[in-house]
């Protein structure tokens, strides 16, 4: 590691070239995922919305690893920042995923693709908050990180919901500073988010209903700042009679997983889209298009 000192004259050039730097366009990071040339552009965010056990974390490491892989192994070679609020990040689960897409490269290639990975893990908003305050620095000397990974948005809502007591503009400040902050990177830096998000049950009369439990319950800072919305749901296990043993990894790969794919900017639409977490990471299903509409030309 090479450390040296800053003036501030050289800061101050270093922030400039950092903002002047054409980050990587991720709108290709998935398109399995996104309608058309839908991907998020830079300055753009995407919230992966859906309650536990929906696949999102997995989907989280399916992108990051397809950002930081070389570009020989079908990667974008990025740098990518993880901030970890759950504290769900699985180190060795994310290594395994690693290998099985750089297709079982050595060691030096796996280290290289975690160099290009920075983790943050905070236990509050008001650690969120200072994170963001210093991750300018680190866009700063890191040109090449285009990637923003939050897990997740929402950790921290009940406990800001009971520190601001009656008032929800107290609730919501915390996360509205933080929206407010990452507002900033992305006009700044031209980076691209994605973000977990989990519902919110508000009362106990029965389970909501699918309108609302789709629904962002996050403060407006928030959704004005998104542009594509995931939304992750859990279908009925496939069983495999090959297999009787519930908890087995052969099991766990034909539990599949359904994204609901919104976009409001660029090229806007919606996309469906299946996966099933192997071993390996995540693997798509394919999923044949509903056939155009003719009705409206006949």
């Amino acid at each position: 590691m090479c450390l040296y000192f800053n003036t501030p004259e050289s800061n101050n050039e270093s922030l400039l070239f950092a903002r002047l730097e054409a980050r990587r366009c991720l709108k290709d990071v998935e398109p399995r995922l996104f309608a058309d040339d839908g991907g998020p552009d830079r300055g753009e965010v995407v919230e992966v919305y859906g309650p536990e056990g929906t696949g999102k974390t997995e989907l989280l490491y399916h992108l990051l690893c397809r950002c930081v892989l070389p570009e020989a192994a079908g990667g974008l070679e990025v740098d990518v920042v993880f901030v970890d609020t759950d504290y769900s990040l699985d180190m060795f689960r994310l290594a395994s995923v690693l290998d099985s897409g750089s297709a079982g490269s050595d060691d030096a290639v796996l280290r290289l693709c975690l160099s290009r990975l920075l983790v943050v893990r905070c236990s509050s908003s008001s650690q969120l908050l200072l994170t963001l305050h210093f991750l300018e620095t680190t866009l700063s000397s890191r040109p090449r990180a285009a990637l923003l990974l939050i897990d997740s948005i929402s950790a921290f809502y009940w406990s800001d919901r009971s520190e601001g007591g009656a008032s929800v503009a107290k609730q919501e400040e915390k996360l509205s500073r933080c929206s407010e902050l990452l507002g900033r990177l992305l006009r700044d830096y031209r980076i691209t988010i994605f973000a977990t998000c989990h519902p919110i049950r508000r009362g106990s009369n029965g389970p909501p209903s699918s309108s609302e439990a789709d629904r962002s319950h996050l403060c407006r800072a928030w959704q004005r700042l998104v542009t594509h919305r995931l939304v992750c749901s859990r279908q009925e296990a496939q069983h495999n009679p090959a297999n009787g043993d519930e908890g087995s990894g052969e099991q766990r790969n034909w539990q599949v997983f359904t994204v609901h794919c919104s976009s409001w900017t660029g090229t806007k639409g919606s996309r469906v889209s299946s996966f099933r977490v192997t071993d390996g990471g995540v693997e798509f299903i394919w999923t044949p298009r509903p056939p155009p509409d003719l009705s409206a030309v006949l």
